[in-house]
């Protein structure tokens, strides 16, 4: 069981982890001041598996991947928003961070809900409210991004030859 943590609106990449934190990329040291402004007890109080629920355009602000480096390594099953910045949602991928859009799903979640997250099939439950939520799915091929732990792994497991082939025909 999965407890919810709630972020609003436009949530930024220094709200996530301010700059003064970003002289290493180390998960678990961005971890110790992940969310240090804006909600100062995450950090000490996340558990392996709960989900972050943000407002939309959740990660915009500057490109630096430490944001989303940080949350993976506070050890988040997920983040679920009804909305990313484009370059936050890729960074998500390419260090293997599931992120789910499923604006109903934000809209009903509160702080501290029971949540279970299916990311194959994108089912969210709100076990605290007894309600069930689709988020759109990610690509077959995100996932096995994400299950690698990020594009490098990924790319690391696989002929980059036979992916190039597969991709072709």
């Amino acid at each position: 069981m999965s407890k919810a943590w709630t972020f609003g609106e436009n949530m930024n990449t220094d709200e996530i982890i301010p700059g003064r934190f970003n002289i290493t990329i180390d998960p678990l040291e961005l971890a110790k001041n992940v969310f240090c402004e804006v909600k100062p007890e995450y950090a000490k109080n996340v558990k392996p598996g709960d989900v972050i629920v943000g407002g939309q355009n959740f990660g915009c602000g500057s490109s630096r991947e430490h944001a989303p480096i940080a949350i993976k390594g506070s050890q988040a099953k997920c983040i679920i928003a009804p909305s990313f910045a484009r370059i936050f949602f890729r960074n998500c991928i390419n260090i293997g961070l599931p992120i789910l859009e499923c604006p109903e799903a934000v809209e009903n979640i509160t702080e501290g809900d029971d949540v279970d997250v299916n990311l194959v099939t994108g089912k969210v439950i709100n076990l605290t409210k007894d309600r069930a939520y689709q988020a759109r799915v990610l690509p077959d091929f995100v996932l096995k991004i994400v299950d690698a732990g990020g594009i490098v792994h990924f790319l690391k497991e696989h002929d980059i030859q036979e992916l190039m082939m597969s991709a072709e025909g």
